[in-house]
C-alpha cells in the first residue's frame, strides 16, 4: 500500500463491545457441533468443548488482527499524515487504543490455549462443559473492557473516511492565508471542485482537495482552513491543518491577502502572518497573490502599506500577482505561474540530486560529422517565393472555394465541383461518365465496338442447332425434371446417361420406401414376419403347408376346450361377451403351443384343457391371435398387463412429482436458549 495515496475509506466498521461479542459467539454457534451426549466416548466429548473454545479464540484473534491492520501505524505512514492524524484524533490517545486491543487479542489467545490444555484432563461431560463455560466467560469479560477504546476507533474511523485523499507527491498549489480572503473562490474557479463559499470567516473548516489539468498533467489544489496570526501553542486544530500541510506537502504555496480588507484583517496583520509563517515554506516557490482587485488595486493603496508588500518581492520571498474572483481576471495567470514555478523548482531539485549523476550516464549525445566540404543552402523552390500572401480584404486576391460558395447562395445552395481540378491530358475528359485513364485511356476506350454485331451472330447460331435437334429435350417417366440429349452422342455418353437415369429412379424409390416405413398409421413388422420376407417362393409354400396341417390339430383342441369351457360355465355362471372373447383368446393360445410342442394325444389335450380358465385381461387387449405360433403377441400382451397392474414402488427414491411438505418451524430458528443449571446429566 502507497504512503502517499493511503485509502482511509477501506477501514472496515469497528462493532462495539456487546456486538462484538454476539458476533463472535453466533458464529461459534453456527460453525461448530451442537449436539453431544454423556454416552459419547470421553475423548469424542473432549474433542467436541476443545472445538469450541479453539474456534471462539481463533474468532477473536481474526476479528481483532483485521482491526489493527486496518488502522494506519503513524511510524509506517507519510509524516502529513502522521501530524495530521496527531492534530486530529491526539496520537496518544490513538496509539493507546490500538495498542489496548492488540493486549487483549493476546490476552483471549492466552486463555484459549490454557483453557484447551485444561479440557484434555476433563473426566465428564460436565466438566468439561464448565471449562468451556468459563472460557468463553473469560474471553467476553475482556472485549467488554476494551468498550472505550472500541468506541474510540470507531469515531477515528469515520472522521478517516471523510478526510480526502491527497497524493504528497506529485504536483500541488496549497492556497493559505487568512479566513475570508478568497481561497475556496478559487479552488472552484480553477478545478471541478465545489466548496462551499459564504461571506463569513471560517466557512472552510478541512482540508479540501481539487484536481486541474495543465500542459498535460495532472494536478491537485489543496484548500486550506483559515490561519490567524498567534503563537503555534494557541492555534486551534482547524489552524494546525494548514500548519501540517505546509510544512510537509512538497508544494507550490500561495498565500493570499485581501488588499481591500473586506475580510476583516488590515492589510498589516495579513503581512505580519505571512512572515511569521514563512520558515515553514523552506526555499519552495511561493506566490503573494492580492485577491479582490476589482474592489482595490496595488496602486490605489497608501504609499507605506503599497511599499511594505513590493518588499516581499523585491527581497525574493514571493512573487507577487493579482486577481479577481468576482471578474475572473487573472485566474489563469495566476494559475499558470504557479504551476511554471513549481515545475522549475522539481527540475532543480532533481538536478541537484544524487540520482542525477546515475541518469547522465546513461545518456549519450550524439552530434553528426560533416562528410565533405560541399556548401549546401536551403532552397526555396520559385513558385513558393513567387506566390502572393493571401489577404482577405484584397480584391485581386486568389478566390478560394468558400468565396465560390458565397457567390453561389452559400451553404445548402452551392455544390462542390469535384472534378474541376482533375490533371488530366485533355480538359474535355474531365467531365466523362467514367473519367479515370489509363495511358490516356478509360473503360470505354477497350470496349469492341462490334459486341452486338457479334452477339446477334451467335444467337442465331444457337438457333439453327436448335432447330436441327442438337439439343433434344427427353423427359423421364417419373415425373422428374427431363434432361438435353445430343442427337449425335457415342455410345459412351449414352451409356452413362442411362446409369445415371438409373441411379436417380432408384434413389426416388428408397426415399418413397423411408417414407412408408416412418407413417405412424403403419404397424410395426415383428422379427417373426422380418425373417419371413427373407424366404424364397418354394420354402415358404413348403413353411405354411405345415402351419397350415398344425393349424388343423389346433382348432381340434380349440373345439374340446371350449366344450369344457361351456360346461364349466353352465355351472357356476354364463359367460359374458367378453369372457366369451378372453376365453378363445386363451384356447388359441394354447392350442398354439401344443401343436408346436407335438402332443397330439388326447391325454395331453385334456390335461391342457382342464387347466384352461377364464382370462382377466385388461380392457382394450381383447381379440383372437392370428398367424403364426402367437409367441410375439402373447408377449406384448403380458407385458401390458404387467406395466397396468404394477404396484406402486413405496421404497423408492423421491421424484420431482412427488408431494413434499416442508418443516413448518425450523427447530435450529424457533428453539430457545436453555438456562444454565438447568439440567444435571450427573
Amino acid at each position: 500500500m502507497s504512503q502517499a495515496l493511503y485509502n482511509f475509506k477501506r477501514i472496515r466498521n469497528v462493532p462495539s463491545s456487546s456486538d462484538f461479542i454476539d458476533i463472535v459467539l453466533s458464529r461459534t454457534q453456527r460453525k461448530t457441533p451442537t449436539v453431544v451426549h454423556p454416552g459419547y466416548n470421553i475423548g469424542r466429548i473432549r474433542q467436541f468443548y476443545m472445538r469450541k473454545v479453539k474456534f471462539t479464540q481463533e474468532s477473536f484473534d481474526e476479528k481483532l488482527s483485521a482491526i489493527i491492520a486496518d488502522f494506519p501505524q503513524l511510524d509506517n505512514v507519510h509524516p502529513f499524515y502522521a501530524d495530521l492524524m496527531n492534530v486530529l484524533y491526539d496520537k496518544d490517545h490513538y496509539k493507546l487504543a490500538l495498542g489496548q486491543i492488540n493486549t487483549a487479542k493476546h490476552l483471549i489467545d492466552s486463555v484459549g490455549k490454557d483453557y484447551v490444555r485444561l479440557l484434555k484432563f476433563g473426566d465428564s461431560l460436565y466438566r468439561c462443559k464448565q471449562l468451556k463455560k468459563a472460557a468463553m466467560g473469560r474471553m467476553a469479560t475482556i472485549m467488554k473492557r476494551q468498550k472505550d477504546s472500541l468506541a474510540y476507533l470507531e469515531q477515528v474511523r469515520m472522521h478517516l473516511s471523510r478526510l480526502p485523499s491527497i497524493d504528497t507527491n506529485t504536483r500541488t498549489l496549497l492556497v493559505c492565508g487568512y479566513p475570508n480572503v478568497g481561497k475556496s473562490s478559487f479552488l472552484n474557479k480553477v478545478t471541478r471542485a465545489d466548496v462551499d463559499v459564504q461571506p463569513y470567516a471560517f466557512t472552510t473548516k478541512s482540508l479540501f482537495v481539487g484536481h486541474m489539468d495543465y500542459k498535460y498533467l495532472r494536478w491537485q489544489v489543496i484548500d486550506t482552513p483559515g490561519i490567524l496570526d498567534h503563537e503555534l501553542e494557541e492555534r486551534n486544530t482547524i489552524e494546525m491543518q494548514a500548519i501540517t500541510a505546509l510544512a510537509h506537502l512538497r508544494a507550490c504555496v500561495l498565500f493570499f491577502i485581501d488588499v481591500s480588507e473586506q475580510c476583516g484583517y488590515s492589510i498589516d496583520v495579513q503581512l505580519s502572518l505571512f512572515h511569521s509563517i514563512k520558515p515553514l515554506f523552506g526555499d519552495r516557490p511561493t506566490l503573494l497573490v492580492m485577491s479582490k482587485s476589482d474592489a482595490m488595486q496595488l496602486e490605489d493603496l497608501p504609499e507605506e502599506v503599497a511599499s511594505k508588500i513590493k518588499e516581499i518581492e523585491q527581497s525574493g520571498a514571493a512573487k507577487l500577482t493579482r486577481l479577481s474572483n468576482f471578474n475572473d481576471s487573472g485566474i489563469m495567470e495566476t494559475r499558470n505561474m504557479a504551476c511554471e514555478m513549481l515545475l522549475q523548482y522539481r527540475i532543480d531539485k532533481k538536478l541537484k540530486g544524487t540520482k542525477i549523476k546515475d541518469n547522465l550516464n546513461r545518456i549519450n549525445l550524439s552530434i553528426p560529422q560533416k562528410r565533405d566540404d560541399v556548401v549546401r543552402v536551403p532552397h526555396i523552390p520559385e513558385t513558393v517565393k513567387s506566390k502572393v500572401r493571401y489577404e482577405k480584404d484584397d480584391p485581386s486576391r486568389p478566390l478560394l472555394e468558400k468565396d465560390f460558395e458565397n457567390m453561389s447562395g452559400g451553404a445548402g445552395v452551392y455544390s462542390v465541383d469535384m472534378k474541376k481540378n482533375y490533371m488530366l491530358e485533355s480538359e474535355s475528359w474531365k467531365y466523362d461518365v467514367i473519367p479515370e485513364i489509363i495511358d490516356g485511356k478509360n473503360i470505354a476506350d477497350f470496349v469492341d465496338p462490334d459486341i452486338e454485331h457479334k452477339l446477334a451472330l451467335l444467337e442465331k447460331e444457337e438457333e439453327e442447332f436448335e432447330a436441327e435437334g442438337v439439343y433434344a429435350y427427353e423427359s423421364n417417366g417419373a415425373g422428374n425434371e427431363g434432361m438435353y440429349i445430343e442427337a449425335d452422342e457415342d455410345e459412351d455418353e449414352k451409356r452413362i446417361k442411362d446409369l445415371a437415369k438409373s441411379i436417380r429412379e432408384k434413389k426416388q424409390l428408397l426415399m418413397m420406401e423411408s417414407r412408408l416405413k416412418k407413417s405412424s398409421t403403419r404397424s410395426r413388422i415383428t422379427t417373426a414376419t422380418k425373417a419371413v420376407h427373407s424366404l424364397t417362393g418354394e420354402e415358404f409354400k413348403k413353411q405354411f403347408g405345415e402351419l397350415a396341417e398344425e393349424r388343423e390339430g389346433a382348432d381340434r383342441i380349440t373345439e374340446r376346450a371350449k366344450e369344457l369351457v361351456n360346461r364349466a360355465a353352465k355351472r357356476h355362471r354364463s359367460v359374458s361377451v367378453y369372457d366369451q372373447k378372453s376365453v378363445e383368446q386363451n384356447e388359441t393360445v394354447e392350442s398354439t403351443k401344443l401343436a408346436r410342442l407335438g402332443t397330439d394325444s388326447d391325454k395331453a389335450r385334456a390335461s391342457r384343457a382342464v387347466s384352461v380358465q377364464r382370462n382377466r385381461a385388461v380392457s382394450g387387449l381383447s381379440g383372437t391371435f392370428d398367424g403364426g405360433d402367437g409367441s410375439s403377441s402373447l408377449n406384448v400382451v403380458n407385458r401390458k398387463k404387467f406395466k397396468s397392474q404394477r404396484k406402486r414402488n413405496l421404497m423408492a427414491f423421491r421424484g420431482d412429482a412427488d408431494r413434499q411438505v416442508t418443516t413448518k418451524m425450523p427447530k435450529h430458528l424457533f428453539s430457545g436458549k436453555r438456562k444454565a443449571g438447568s439440567t444435571d446429566y450427573r
